[in-house]
């Protein structure tokens, strides 16, 4: 049996962070075990046949606070600095959001200040002093008129629940703002990776040198039985880790529907409507990196990334969004913020501290594991940004470099 510090199940953010840190920061020998073709999970890029820089399982927009996660990360990559902005296309038109002062005066149809903004939220507000779901978040934030504008519809085609049934962190989330700011986040460090993030990801693998092993189109379950190792990191979902013991999680898949053009198939499209207000840049699809659908549509987005990556290329490629059913053989996406999801997982997640420090009580004596680690998502049954990942997994490093 071939001997490893480690065997990582998974290679996305959480899992390759810990790797590098173990085989750089400790002088581990790491394995690491993908069920897909690639490295880098959701957060992959590639470029398609058109030549466009694609995010291949939706957008992600880095951000963060951390000044520890950006220099961390900051070693794989430069950075390409960008302010998210997206707009909402509802009733017929494009509208700024998140909620701002833009959006308030496109509400009225003429100027207006904060100070106007202000007073009209405060007669609109609900008076809910402590928000127990994401319906009440919002409401006791905007009112209903924008409540049933910008989120209803589109937080029951994500979740396939309504916003009452959702944990208040879901539309919590999302900022709300009385002046002209249309940024979409906060943060103070907004960027994407310059050469996208897969070319991030081979950068952190390469920095492993001969300490990393990486088997792609691999199911852990058929190498644990043939390797030894110390430690188990987990990053995939943890009820499946368990068999599904106490029955399924739920999660929310999505499906990605692409969409190329060129510039003679830009010309031939009509003239937007509110393109005086809301312009399409010289060839671009639509005019924001990404549009919200709250109605009917029976997508919830349209990104066209290139907005934020910088890319100079004259063709231009968008995706449409569809929220889906999980089901075995899709994937899952989303953990569910509710609370019935987070009382089923509480069962798991005191098995999962029970088997940490007892692996025995699960994996074959001969792996010769000392412990078990849950990362990520998936494994903790979070909805996390991908900066809150990093900052997992540089936590639990530092837990294991204390490990004799």
């Amino acid at each position: 049996m071939t001997p490893y510090d480690a065997l990582i199940v998974g290679a996305g953010f959480s899992g390759l962070t810990l790797a590098e840190r173990l085989c750089t920061g400790r002088g581990w020998r790491c394995l690491v075990v993908e069920k897909r073709d690639h490295i880098g999970g959701n957060a992959a890029d590639r470029f398609d046949a058109h030549g466009v820089l694609v995010h291949s399982y939706g957008p992600h927009y880095f951000r963060t606070n951390s000044a520890r996660i950006r220099d961390y990360l900051s070693q794989f990559t430069a950075w390409h600095p960008v302010d998210y902005t997206i707009l909402s296309f509802a009733a017929g038109r494009h509208w700024p959001f998140p909620v701002n002062l833009n959006t308030f005066e496109a509400y009225l149809g003429r100027s207006s200040t904060t100070a106007e903004m202000e007073s009209w939220l405060e007669s609109h507000r609900l008076p809910i002093e402590n928000p127990s779901n994401s319906e009440e978040v919002i409401l006791s934030q905007v009112g209903r008129e924008f409540y049933e504008l910008f989120f209803r519809g589109y937080t029951r085609k994500q979740w396939r629940r309504e916003p009452r049934d959702l944990d208040a962190s879901v539309c919590g989330r999302i900022p709300l703002r009385t002046v002209r700011d249309n940024r979409y986040f906060n943060d103070t460090f907004q960027a994407l990776p310059k050469d996208g993030y897969t070319r991030l990801f081979e950068n952190m693998v390469r920095a492993c040198g001969d300490r990393l092993e990486i088997r792609l189109r691999t199911a852990y379950r058929d190498v644990i039985p043939h390797t030894r190792f110390r430690r188990l990191v987990f990053t995939g979902p943890v009820d499946e880790f368990f068999d599904h013991r106490f029955g399924p999680l739920p999660y929310r898949s999505l499906r990605f529907e692409p969409e190329s053009f060129t510039p003679e198939d830009l010309n031939r499209r009509p003239t937007p409507r509110d393109q005086s207000t809301f312009p399409v840049p010289l060839h671009h699809f639509q005019p924001a990196v990404q549009v919200n659908y709250p109605g009917d549509e029976p997508f919830t987005r349209i990104v066209e990334v290139k907005h934020a990556t910088g890319q100079v290329c004259e063709n231009t490629t968008i995706v449409r969004e569809y929220p889906a059913d999980f089901a075995p053989g899709s994937e899952p996406y989303y953990p569910i913020p509710a609370p019935d999801t987070a009382a089923l997982y509480r069962r798991y997640e005191e098995l999962a501290g029970h088997v940490a420090t007892h692996p025995r009580d699960i994996l074959p004596e001969s792996c010769g594991c000392e412990g078990i680690s849950f990362i990520g998502r998936l494994a903790t049954y979070r909805y996390y940004n991908m900066d809150q990942v990093v900052g997992m997994a540089l936590k639990e490093f530092e837990k294991l470099a204390s490990v004799p």
